[in-house]
């Protein structure tokens, strides 16, 4: 598997590059913004839903977070998958479903931050059970 791991990942990307490559991005700005905005907020809900049942229901920090970025993640690669496979790569399903990733990446990287953060705030404080 290790050699594996690598080569879907370049797949995925290869997948999105040809992708993009095929359609009009600038004249569909409207509909990746229609698309990316719930997307967003779904990652963002998500995870601070997730983070505040863990922390109501008094797991640890890593437990917490594991469970927050679960949460909030997809499988992405899966649905552009099925989405070129079932409507074709220059379809709007395609399009919608590369969006996914190009949003889920920096969100969950912010995330990190601020669950770091929220660590030393409100975690790192509590008292221990």
């Amino acid at each position: 598997m290790r050699y594996f791991g690598p080569c879907a990942l370049l797949g995925l990307l290869y997948t999105i590059v040809v992708m993009f490559a095929a359609q009009d991005i600038i004249g569909q700005i409207a509909n990746i913004a229609r698309v990316a905005v719930p997307m967003f907020v779904y990652f963002i809900a998500m995870f601070f839903v997730s983070l505040g049942v863990s922390y109501w229901r008094r797991m640890n920090y890593a437990y917490a977070a594991t469970q927050a970025f679960t949460a909030a993640s997809n499988n992405f690669e899966l649905a552009i998958a099925v989405a070129v496979g079932t409507f074709g790569i220059q379809s709007q399903e395609a399009l919608a479903a590369t969006v996914g990733p190009l949003i889920e990446v920096p969100v969950m990287l912010g995330l990190v931050y601020v669950a770091l953060w929220l660590k030393q705030r409100v975690w790192d404080r509590a008292a221990p059970v």
